[in-house]
């Protein structure tokens, strides 16, 4: 969760609470993150703030790593399969621009999804929601026909599609 957004800094009761980890196991990863430099924290009063540590050597091969296979793509992607009428369904915005390396002037507060294709959106927000209380953010979901990306226009479509998209697997591939 942390390596996954470097602008991320949690108490370890927060922590616990988002990842369902009992306080003392939370406290004994933390300490043996730190220990190997994948974390820093700090404390303010008597609360330890946690975040990842962007200097470490280790810092960008993780974090790849452990966003793919358990963050927010992995999130968003798991809670979207099996939805009919999905085609497809990419993470734009603040989140796959930070993603894809680039830098920002503020932290990333939601994740944008866009989402091709024609699913009943009663369910689509249902499962946005359980993304949501695993990520601890929001999620924000833009549905548009299946051909938008190539066929769309006007200003938001040359936001969305001029800068990065990170495109969610929705079939599981073992």
């Amino acid at each position: 969760m942390l390596l996954g957004d470097p602008s991320l800094e949690l108490n370890l009761t927060e922590i616990s609470d988002r990842t369902g980890t009992p306080h003392p196991s939370v406290h004994r990863e933390i300490k043996r993150a730190e220990a190997a430099g994948l974390v820093t924290s700090r404390r303010v009063g008597q609360t330890r703030l946690v975040r990842a540590n962007t200097e470490s050597p280790y810092y960008a091969g993780l974090a790849d790593i452990l966003t793919k296979a358990f963050g927010v793509p992995a999130v968003v992607a798991d809670v979207l399969r099996g939805i009919d009428g999905i085609e497809e369904a990419y993470i734009y915005g603040s989140w796959a621009a930070r993603h894809a390396g680039e830098a920002g002037q503020r932290a990333v507060g939601d994740i944008d999804v866009l989402v091709l294709g024609t699913p009943v959106r009663d369910k689509l927000y249902e499962a946005l929601h359980r993304a949501e209380e695993r990520l601890g953010r929001e999620v924000q979901a833009t549905v548009r026909d299946p051909q938008w990306i190539e066929e769309g226009s006007g200003s938001f479509h040359g936001t969305v599609t001029s800068r990065p998209m990170l495109r969610l697997e929705l079939v599981l591939t073992h």
